[in-house]
């Protein structure tokens, strides 16, 4: 890269609500933002939940001129709804699917039919390296009582770490996607605490758009107040997050998102709100930078972090033995219930009850098994998320007691190399 080298990267994120049969007015919002975005023509369109295929090709073709490459990630029965299109070539894919994503007996939920993914793209720009990642967690559908809360920690931890394993050769990270949690929730201060990632909206120089930037809002004609539940005024869920390493420094100059009424036509584009950034990219000594932010986060900040997600964590294990240990318990009765019923069929008094039995008590055994696999394949997940937050808790522990630079200290001087 040359010394006084500087990059804008206009970026544009989008939760665009094309669900097949169930979304309002889907071809012609998919019309208006393939025509929006041949109109700005950003350097990157990251988008979400776009949920069938036949679209991605619609958005590819009116697309093609202004974004030669694009990409759609797939992943689930349905799809991930991932997609991306691209002003530069992409150099490289790749893509993870999360080990947790909900229950498939939530079938009006639907997230875990859609294999939930982060989706990388690799750029080169100018001699700079770019790594652009698409992401969309686990809904939340009742923030009181919210039984996902355990895997989209659990999401949010993987994505943290594929970031972390997968960005160690990149100039600049940047984050764009439907995270699902509100800016305080546990799983986005993990993500941001362990990556070093820093929130455009909180960064940027000059905001404009929604009230606090909130990407659900009320005035949105496909929201719902049952959409916002506790919070009337509107909710922040979508992110664009960056940061920039190897001597580089970056700063967000604009943000701005759609305000929940499109001018020139009777509905927005989605019942979220698109985010629109502009970032800028230097080539200086840190101490050159114009825009200073706050440092890295402290070791204790994110040691505390660790911490309450290894509890939270806990708590779903608990409730996933739970379920287990129930669909085992009448696994078992089934089966017994079935040899009984063996054992009636044998005879001349009762064989027709048995018959008659027979079939709704081979389906009761197929059903709780395959409930009892589930969870235990859900104990083991989550268990795995808590062994790799204990390991990193070890060593930090350890460190401390020895005396020696804590374990977590290069973590976050290498996510805070950004400034």
């Amino acid at each position: 890269m040359k010394p006084n080298f500087s990059l804008r990267l206009r970026v544009f994120n989008l939760n665009c609500w094309d669900i097949p049969y169930l979304s309002k007015h889907r071809a012609d919002r998919m019309k208006r933002l393939a025509d929006f975005l041949n109109l700005e023509s950003f350097d990157l369109a990251l988008l979400q939940e776009v949920w069938s295929e036949q679209d991605f090709q619609y958005l590819r073709r009116k697309l093609s001129l202004t974004y030669p490459d694009a990409h759609y990630f797939r992943s689930g029965l349905i799809g991930s709804g991932l997609c991306v299109f691209s002003r530069h070539p992409i150099q490289e894919i790749l893509q993870h699917v999360y080990t947790l994503n909900g229950y498939p007996y939530m079938v009006c939920h639907g997230d875990w039919f859609c294999g939930k993914a982060v989706g990388l793209l690799v750029l080169h720009l100018n001699g700079m390296v770019l790594n652009a990642y698409v992401t969309h967690l686990h809904a939340e559908y009742c923030r009181q009582k919210d039984i996902y809360l355990a895997h989209r920690v659990a999401q949010a931890w993987e994505l943290a770490q594929f970031i972390h394993h997968t960005s160690k050769s990149a100039d600049v990270v940047l984050l764009c996607g439907d995270l699902n949690m509100h800016p305080k929730d546990l799983g986005c201060c993990l993500l941001k605490e362990w990556t070093g990632l820093r929130d455009a909206y909180v960064e940027t120089q000059d905001f404009k758009g929604s009230e606090a930037g909130c990407t659900m809002v009320p005035t949105n004609c496909y929201v719902s107040q049952q959409d916002l539940g506790p919070f009337p005024l509107g909710i922040r869920i979508d992110y664009v997050l960056y940061k920039a390493v190897s001597g580089c420094y970056i700063y967000c100059k604009t943000l701005k998102t759609t305000t929940g009424c499109d001018p020139n036509s009777s509905t927005p584009l989605s019942d979220h709100e698109a985010l629109m950034a502009t970032l800028y990219v230097k080539h200086s000594p840190p101490q050159e930078d114009p825009y200073p932010t706050q440092g890295p986060p402290e070791s204790s900040a994110l040691t505390s972090v660790l911490r309450d997600v290894w509890t939270e964590l806990e708590l779903g294990v608990k409730q996933a033995h739970w379920w287990a240990e129930l669909a085992g318990y009448v696994t078992v009765c089934g089966l017994f219930l079935l040899l009984l019923l063996c054992i009636l069929a044998l005879g001349e008094g009762a064989r027709e009850v048995a018959i008659l039995l027979w079939t709704p008590s081979v389906g009761l055994v197929l059903v709780a098994g395959t409930v009892y696999i589930f969870h235990m394949q859900e104990v083991k997940g989550l268990c795995r998320v808590q062994a790799e937050l204990h390991h990193v808790l070890r060593r930090e522990r350890e460190t401390q007691d020895h005396g020696s630079e804590p374990h977590l200290a290069p973590l976050l001087a290498a996510g805070g190399r950004q400034s």
